[in-house]
């Protein structure tokens, strides 16, 4: 048990790492949290920042879900249950990081990274969700809160295991509670659209 809460507890320190702020500060494009929209994710870097930044904000802050889990289910060969543990302390450092006064993220890309490795099959479908809601509207928020609404949906289906699609289930609903000002700028018609 002991070995357990090291392990979430390294696991939420690495997911609480805020890649935006970090990428944005040492390339000098400022503190990302005063520009835009404020987020610390790739979405707000890409905007403020430039494509190069954002695309690497979101390969790093699906890393960031990827390493842990991976490390705990692969090389410690944990139990599904404590599999998922980690991968919740994960998705809450990002979400909610001690390094920035627990003010973090929306999680996406880093529950992404969690479930590649959790559920490549579930990731496809997400990806495929994401991807043509986003093509049809041009709004990455609507794409994010209807595959995170699909994901325990797609883990029941395709792992059956109760410890992952309770996990799913509570990383779902933070990612849709953290776009909540963003649904009511969709309701509205104030969001912003993707632009490439």
């Amino acid at each position: 048990m002991p070995e357990l809460i090291l392990i979430i507890l390294a696991a939420y320190l690495v997911g609480a790492l805020p890649c935006g702020v970090i990428l944005t500060r040492l390339s000098g494009a400022g503190d990302i949290r005063s520009s835009g929209s404020g987020n610390i994710g790739a979405t707000n870097v890409y905007r403020v920042a430039g494509r190069k930044l954002g695309v690497l904000t979101l390969v790093c802050d699906a890393l960031k879900g990827v390493l842990p889990v991976l490390l705990a289910a692969q090389w410690g060969h944990l139990p599904e249950p404590q599999v998922a543990l980690v991968a919740l302390a994960v998705f809450l450092g990002h979400c909610y990081p001690i390094y920035l006064g627990f003010k973090g993220g929306k999680g996406v890309a880093t529950a992404l990274g969690i479930f590649i490795v959790l559920s490549p099959l579930t990731v496809a479908c997400l990806v495929a969700i994401f991807i043509a809601l986003v093509a049809i509207w041009r709004y990455i928020s609507l794409g994010s809160i209807c595959a995170a609404a699909a994901a325990p949906l797609l883990i029941f289906w395709f792992e059956r295991s109760t410890a992952l699609v309770g996990a799913t289930f509570f990383i779902a609903a933070i990612v849709i509670w953290r776009h909540r000002e963003n649904i009511s700028r969709l309701i509205g018609g104030t969001e912003n659209r993707f632009r490439v």
